[in-house]
């Protein structure tokens, strides 16, 4: 054990006498010997550090990356391309360093780039105020929820099936503690079913949360559902897609209250699923509701432009029995990621990528239903994901297609058995004619 304690046998053996022990021993006296490991670990031989440094490049190996596969994998997180320059900026010591700046006087650098990503979201979004990030998009729904739930001063929520299951999974657990009685509404073609919205929607329903584009990669009618929340004075959530907002309209101009989402496609890598951003939008009147933190623009005592922190509404700055939320974490490098994202690329590129998203997905269903057994299994608008059906299982299909060094679509069997052999197909900027090309090719000759 001492080999890897940096203090030397005398310093160990002064610091024993001051806390009035004899051996190392006698510090884990307390802990039962029958529970005490009585040989040693079965470790490897040590390795010199050359060689150690050699055998987990070769383990390294094993794994494979995008760098050397073809994604089209989506359901929630996108292969999209990532500007060189992010890494470069994000890499600075004063970002990457960076926390939630409790002395927010002194952080006038990481104010300023929160506010910045505020003012972003807000335009994306059609909304009036935004804050300063959420741990990912699915807790950012579910603190929606609270929200609207705080608001209307109702315990009912009712939740599209067409909101990803993870999210809706989220939403369950944070209603379940706080009593909020959670509907799910099913869909039709690929969308929310607003008759089925219409027969439970009451007035006691706080809200009515959707996705859009939703799950399955279709657009939903906002308008329609927006309205039809507004006539049971229930507020209207949106969880939507920020790439597709570079060319849809914003949920803000067709009657969203609150709209919330996952920012990873904004310039943030897969890198397993984390970490990511959630963004939180919603209307002036909802403003001090809001979860979080704000990052608000003032003027110092000399009338110079500055920043500060505002309308914190977290139970770590105020009494925590007022507190809207126990949100604590900003994550502030992904959010700064996001803002430089959307700075490179500008309206123009923002609505470039969109459209490249749009255009490859529908050439793609368009040559993967030229093969026989594959056929759309919904006919409603798409953006950037759509579904098919296979006639062997989407399992199969991927298994084989990675063997390709292909990474297939979603097998929609594990979380909606009724759409059996349902295989969703994300397509991004980055898909090359010649990559969509390849799949179509591979998954024809898969018998």
């Amino acid at each position: 054990m001492s080999r890897y304690i940096a203090n030397t046998v005398n310093q160990q053996n002064k610091m024993l006498q001051e806390i009035g022990l004899n051996t190392l021993e006698d510090l884990f006296i307390d802990i039962p010997k029958e529970v005490r490991l009585k040989q040693n670990l079965e470790l490897p031989k040590a390795l010199a550090e050359m060689e150690l440094v050699d055998h987990l490049k070769s383990l390294s190996r094993k794994n494979w990356s995008l760098e050397e596969n073809a994604c089209f994998l989506g359901a929630g997180v996108y292969d999209h391309f990532i500007p060189s320059v992010i890494d470069t900026l994000i890499s600075r010591q004063e970002f990457y360093t960076a926390y939630t700046p409790y002395q927010p006087e002194i952080s006038q650098g990481t104010l300023q780039a929160i506010f910045e990503f505020q003012t972003m979201m807000c335009e994306l979004t059609g909304m009036d105020v935004a804050n300063a990030s959420m741990y990912d998009g699915a807790s950012a729904l579910a603190e929606a929820m609270l929200m609207a739930c705080q608001a209307t001063k109702r315990q009912e929520i009712l939740v599209a099936r067409t909101v990803h299951p993870e999210s809706r999974e989220v939403i369950r657990t944070y209603a379940a503690a706080r009593g909020i009685t959670m509907r799910e509404i099913g869909y039709s073609n690929g969308s929310l079913d607003l008759k089925e919205l219409e027969s439970h929607i009451t007035s006691t329903t706080a809200a009515i949360l959707v996705q859009n584009p939703n799950f399955f990669g279709t657009i939903e009618s906002l308008r329609e559902i927006g309205e039809m929340a507004h006539s049971n004075k229930a507020l209207f959530i949106v969880s939507a897609d920020p790439i597709s907002l570079g060319i849809l309209k914003s949920p803000g101009e067709l009657g969203a209250d609150i709209v919330v989402g996952e920012g990873q496609s904004l310039g943030n890598p897969l890198s397993f699923g984390g970490p990511h951003l959630g963004f939180f939008c919603a209307t002036q009147k909802l403003l001090r509701k809001m979860p979080g933190r704000i990052v608000g623009e003032t003027k110092d005592k000399n009338g110079k432009r500055c920043f500060t922190l505002t309308i914190q509404a977290r139970e770590q700055h105020i009494r925590r029995e007022k507190a809207t939320s126990n949100i604590c974490s900003n994550h502030a490098l992904n959010a700064l990621t996001a803002t430089i994202y959307l700075t490179i690329l500008g309206k123009q590129g923002l609505q470039e990528v969109a459209y490249l998203c749009l255009q490859k997905a529908h050439y793609t269903l368009k040559q993967i239903e030229s093969l026989k057994g594959f056929s759309p299994l919904f006919t409603a608008p798409f953006f950037k994901e759509f579904v098919v059906t296979t006639p062997i299982s989407p399992e199969e299909l991927n298994r084989k297609l990675l063997a390709a060094k292909i990474i297939g679509g979603y097998s929609l069997n594990k979380t909606y058995p009724e759409l059996k052999n349902g295989w969703m197909i994300a397509v991004t900027e980055k898909r090359t004619k010649e990559e969509i090309d390849s799949l179509v090719q591979r998954v024809g000759g898969i018998r």
